[in-house]
């Protein structure tokens, strides 16, 4: 991005995943986002730890800032040499009064550049199964504010000609005027029988979907407690939702989980999980950071052709390994004939990415598995060397000793407490916000029952908690907490393949 400038960027209507590549490349290069209530956290998130980030939301009769404000921020952000992007939700030419943002940076000498954004008038309605138009069924659409300014003086809404002359009509941010709105349309011969649609918080887990008439979408919506922001759409392509719906009908739809990975690893598994329709909140209870001290790693590395077997339990462990290895000049040729025995298919697939194809792959990925493997391969002729963890269960040593085996144990890496928000966290709980835990490590479940505090078993004694296997499983037990879901694979995508399973079976009971 360029210094001195404003790029006027569409968020998209809500999922963080409707978003221009070009859009996402400015929140990441950004000195400055000045941000919308629609844009989600997700994407603000992943702007530079050091950039400012202005909140400008607004919802009905309540606006962080005005207009005019915002106005003004944009250029004083600018004139301070900042790079700075606008982030706005959906479009910021479709009711998103980006043009008139854009004409006050130009009247004040300001560079700017519009990135076009998903408008909610299309995706919110496909996100409910309802496409605006459909061939037999609706040849034309039109996009409407259901708010307009209310310093006009007298309407520019041509109702008597609105009302029948296009097939589709998409009212945004009309959910407070649709007495109004379906009054018109009646007065001016749409048919009360017309189908119609509300949508609130489309294209996220929230959204919700009501489907009505022109006559009774007031009533209806009354009833059903809808508020905005939501959209309302009118016409006959409304009852092609019951053929299309597919985003509501997802396994995880509507389920709040929370995410204790560290911050890094987070990704994969909240990937996973939002496929199945969850909503995901990340709270990193781990960090991931170098070993007290890399003496022994670097020590066993250059004795590394006094080992027959060498052993990692993580991806973590491969990742650190081979860093380390790197920084010294030297790669997966320095190996040799070394043999590589690893826990997992997760751990396998990152060796791979080093060079390396595991010897011994374990079919259960468990300590216990990995020298159960071992077992008749190693002996007393062998020197094993294990690259983990700093702590971590003594299963595999002790057990390769126990064949006869020399054993190096060297720490790569080691995990400490996260920074996720114990505040929030607690508030979230207590809410009834979350429906479920994940963990994927004994330490997620002792780090996050730290964070909690003394509260943290009556907190978590409503939601549901999900473990990636027996021996993270095992840690709940340990602390009082009982798994609902226990990975019959060991790895991120066998934990929510186990999540969706249960909470298919649940939906079907």
């Amino acid at each position: 991005m360029i210094k001195g400038k404003v790029v006027l960027a569409g968020a998209g209507p809500g999922d963080p995943g409707l978003i221009s590549s070009r859009a996402m490349e400015c929140i990441r290069q950004a000195d400055a986002i000045v941000y919308d209530r629609l844009v989600s956290p997700r994407l603000v998130a992943l702007a530079r730890p050091d950039a400012e980030l202005v909140y400008v939301g607004k919802a009905s009769n309540r606006h962080t800032l005005r207009q005019e404000e915002i106005n003004a921020l944009l250029v004083r952000l600018a004139k301070e040499n900042k790079a700075v992007l606008r982030l706005k939700g959906g479009d910021p030419f479709v009711f998103g009064r980006g043009g008139e943002e854009a004409l006050f940076l130009r009247e004040h000498g300001v560079e700017f550049e519009i990135i076009p954004g998903i408008t909610s008038a299309i995706a919110v309605a496909a996100y409910a199964g309802i496409p605006v138009t459909h061939r037999a069924i609706a040849t034309s659409f039109a996009v409407v504010t259901g708010h307009e300014d209310p310093e006009k003086t007298e309407s520019g809404m041509q109702w008597d000609k609105l009302a029948t002359a296009v097939d589709t009509l998409v009212f945004l941010m009309g959910v407070e005027n649709l007495p109004h709105i379906t009054t018109q349309l009646i007065a001016n011969g749409r048919a009360v029988d017309t189908p119609a649609a509300v949508i609130r918080w489309g294209t996220t887990p929230q959204q919700k979907t009501l489907i009505t008439t022109v006559g009774n979408a007031v009533a209806d919506v009354a009833a059903q407690g809808m508020t905005p922001p939501a959209i309302f759409v009118v016409g006959e392509v409304v009852n092609l939702r019951q053929g299309l719906r597919w985003f509501d009908e997802r396994p995880l739809f509507g389920q709040r989980i929370l995410v204790t990975r560290a911050r890094e690893q987070a990704s994969r598994l909240t990937e996973e999980l939002e496929a199945a329709g969850a909503q995901c909140v990340e709270a990193p209870t781990i960090r991931i950071t170098e070993p007290d001290s890399f003496a022994a790693l670097d020590e066993a590395i250059l004795e590394i052709n006094h080992y027959t077997w060498l052993a990692f339990t993580s991806p973590n462990g491969v990742k650190a390994f081979f860093s380390r290895l790197k920084l010294q000049g030297k790669d997966a040729r320095y190996l040799g004939s070394l043999k590589v025995a690893v826990i997992g298919s997760e751990t396998a697939a990152e060796l791979e990415r080093c060079g390396i194809v595991a010897d011994v792959v374990p079919a259960e990925f468990r300590a216990e598995a990995v020298a159960a493997a071992l077992e008749g391969k190693v002996g007393p002729q062998d020197r094993v060397l294990i690259a983990r963890a700093a702590e971590a269960r003594e299963v595999l040593p002790q057990e390769l000793i126990r064949f006869g085996a020399a054993v190096d144990v060297v720490p790569v890496y080691k995990t400490v407490l996260g920074d996720a928000d114990s505040g929030q966290l607690t508030e979230m709980l207590a809410a009834g916000e979350i429906d479920m835990v994940t963990f994927t490590s004994s330490s997620t479940v002792t780090n996050l029952l730290a964070i909690l505090g003394g509260k943290a078993k009556e907190l978590l004694s409503n939601v549901k908690i999900a473990c990636i296997g027996p021996v993270t499983a095992d840690t709940c037990r340990e602390h009082g907490l009982q798994p609902a879901v226990v990975a019959t694979e060991y790895t991120i995508k066998g934990l929510a393949e186990s999540i969706i399973r249960e909470r298919g079976g649940e939906q079907h009971a």
